[in-house]
This record gives structure tokens, sequence and C-alpha cells, in this order.
């Protein structure tokens, strides 16, 4: 790993150091500075974060446990690689649990949450083409998935699994076209859900879903194909 990643500050010591370090390595990861297939190497990753070793390997089996990082026996950690079959087992998940989870947000979502939500979809797509530096990361998905109200759902695609996601959800958008496309959809989504329509909006989400699959399956790297 290059010296891109900025040694762990005063106020993050705040925190315990192995989760300070295993977010560092998430931003990283998520980011593509750690690429799919990188070698993690323990001692220069301590070095660079100003760190003993004992914090970044405890990040590292907290990264292994989410599936974002693998070891071998005698094998050095490597970030984990894309795989055509497992992201396309994620996101059949997805299909069905947030299709369920947006027909729940449709009859739950009060309407001061949804027009917030619309406000805040504008509100991002603005910086997006604006370039701005964004202060937070506004997750559309997330969002919806939080609103149905459904605790295992949330659980599910909110938890630990989210990580994994969110890395192949990052490569399934990086194409300008589907990223335009996607924009498209979401405000669909919300505009089922804003008319109280639970099947069209779990129908729309589906059919969301299924194309950022294809795309994805479509636009991986031979190299990182499994």
């Amino acid at each position: 790993m290059s010296a891109t990643v900025t040694v762990i500050n005063k106020q993050e010591t705040q925190i315990p150091l192995a989760d300070a370090v295993f977010q560092k390595i998430l931003d990283a990861i998520y980011d593509g500075r750690l690429a799919p297939g990188s070698i993690i190497n323990e001692v220069s990753m301590a070095q660079e974060f100003g760190v003993s070793r004992g914090p970044v390997r405890e990040a590292i089996r907290r990264l292994q446990g989410i599936q974002l990082v693998t070891r071998e026996p005698y094998i050095k950690a490597r970030v984990m690689s894309l795989s055509a079959e497992s992201a396309l087992e994620l996101f059949q998940m997805r299909m069905a649990l947030e299709g369920m989870a947006c027909n729940l947000a449709t009859q739950r979502m009060p309407d001061d949450e949804i027009d917030a939500l619309l406000s805040e979809m504008e509100q991002d797509r603005q910086q997006r083409v604006s370039g701005a530096e964004q202060p937070r990361v506004f997750d559309f998905h997330e969002r919806i998935v939080r609103a149905s109200g459904n605790q295992r759902i949330i659980a599910a695609l909110c938890g630990d699994l989210y990580h994994l996601l969110r890395i192949y959800r990052r490569h399934s958008g990086t194409v300008l076209e589907r990223k335009d496309d996607a924009y498209s959809e979401h405000w669909q989504i919300v505009r089922a859900i804003k008319s109280r329509d639970g099947g069209l909006a779990e129908s729309l989400m589906r059919s969301h879903i299924e194309r950022a699959a294809n795309h994805l399956v479509r636009h991986l790297p031979d190299t990182v194909r499994q």
C-alpha cells in the first residue's frame, strides 16, 4: 500500500485504535487506493498509521470477517477480488430484500420524510455535477432500507454485509452512462413511494438492481473475475 493513507491523529485516538485503523483501511478500499486483489502489508501499514501491528492485525481480522479481506495459510492478506458469481448472488439477494423494503417504505414513510429524501437527492445530484466536495456520503439505498422499518431487513443490508455490497455497488456505477441511468431510476422509485404505489415501487427497485447487476458483470475486468 502506498503512503497515501494518513497517520492516525489525536482526535481519532479518542476511539479504539483498531477501530480507527479499520475505518482508514475501509476508506482506502472504498475509494480504490487499495484495489481488489492487492496485498495488505501489516508492517508497512502500521508504519504509515504510526501504530503498532496489533491494531492493524485486529482491523484486518475484522475485515476478513466481513469478507473484504481474504487470507490463506502462509499467504499475506489481500483485498477481496471481485467475482461475477459473488456479485450475482449478492444482487439477487438485494432484489428480494430491497424490493420488499421499498414496498414497506411506501406504506410507512411519512410525507415529510419523502420530501426530505427528494431534497437530499437533488442536493446530492448538484454536488456531484459541480464536483463539490461532499461532507458526507448520501446513500439512497440505505435510506430506503431503513425507511422500511423492518429490523431484520435493516440488519441484513445495513450491518456488516453493507460494506461488501457497497464495494460491488461502487463498481456497478463507475461508468457515466450507468450512473446517469441509476439517478433516473432512483427518482422513479421515490415518485412511486410518494404516490403510495407499493407494488410499482417494489417492481422498480427490483428492476433497478437487476440492471445494475447485469451492468456490473459486463464491466468486471477479466483480471479480477474468478
